[in-house]
């Protein structure tokens, strides 16, 4: 009598029982990395995952009012502009040039804040809420292609130190009777502004850097993974 081998799989080799029965726990592959093919969690966990990535909605409307802050913004241009207008009109005769060098800060100033709401907007939500989808739009920034946390603070860091940039500058066009009884301004004020202004720097700088060395190790790291995934799928 003839005796044909077994195709049952559960009676087949023990090797390969244990990958056809769901685990609760992830397994570990021969080159030390986790096996998460066979994994199976359980439904609370699988709810409470669910449940907590779509608690990310939750900032949507924080972005909302930041478009609404910079429609004001928009506001406050337009009647700054117009304020400039009218001045340069009614005194076409004697016009003032510092004068007219702080109303343009002032619109300057403006210009960068609201640059600074949308990258804030973009960048944020791009990040932390849900891709924005415009990835074949003609018009979309090129940085929102490699945007991720650390970049983004970089570019907040240079945004902060640009608008402060133009408040220092028009305040030492305003200070140039500092020192006198009739001056707004006095040293020690300038000199504190001056080193806001230097720790905005630093902060940038060092910002930059710790952004700088992350990036410096990510090929090893990535080398890593993808020498683990080969190894892996050769087993």
């Amino acid at each position: 009598m003839d005796h044909h081998p077994s195709t049952d799989p559960a009676r087949s080799g023990d090797s390969e029982s244990p990958l056809l029965e769901p685990r609760r726990t992830p397994g570990v592959t021969p080159s030390g990395d986790y096996d998460f093919s066979n994994y199976r969690r359980s439904g609370v966990s699988r709810t409470l995952g669910v449940f907590i990535f779509s608690s990310r909605w939750l900032q949507a409307p924080l972005y909302i009012g930041l478009i609404i802050a910079q429609l004001i913004y928009v506001v406050v241009f337009l009647v700054d502009l117009w304020h400039l207008i009218t001045d340069v009109y009614h005194n076409i005769d004697h016009l003032d040039e510092n004068s007219i060098m702080l109303s343009v800060l002032g619109l300057i100033d403006v210009v960068m804040i609201a640059n600074l709401l949308i990258m804030v907007i973009m960048g944020g939500y791009q990040i932390f809420v849900s891709k924005l989808g415009v990835n074949e739009h003609p018009d979309e920034p090129d940085w929102l292609h490699h945007v991720n946390a650390n970049v983004l603070k970089v570019k907040l860091a240079i945004s902060i130190i640009s608008i402060s940039s133009i408040h220092l500058l028009a305040t030492f066009i305003k200070a140039g009777n500092i020192g006198s009884e009739d001056s707004a301004y006095t040293w020690e004020g300038v000199m504190a502004q001056v080193i806001i202004h230097m720790a905005f720097i630093v902060s940038a700088v060092a910002l930059q850097w710790i952004d700088n060395k992350s990036h410096h190790g990510e090929p090893s790291g990535g080398r890593k993974k993808r020498g683990r995934k080969e190894s892996v799928e050769s087993h």
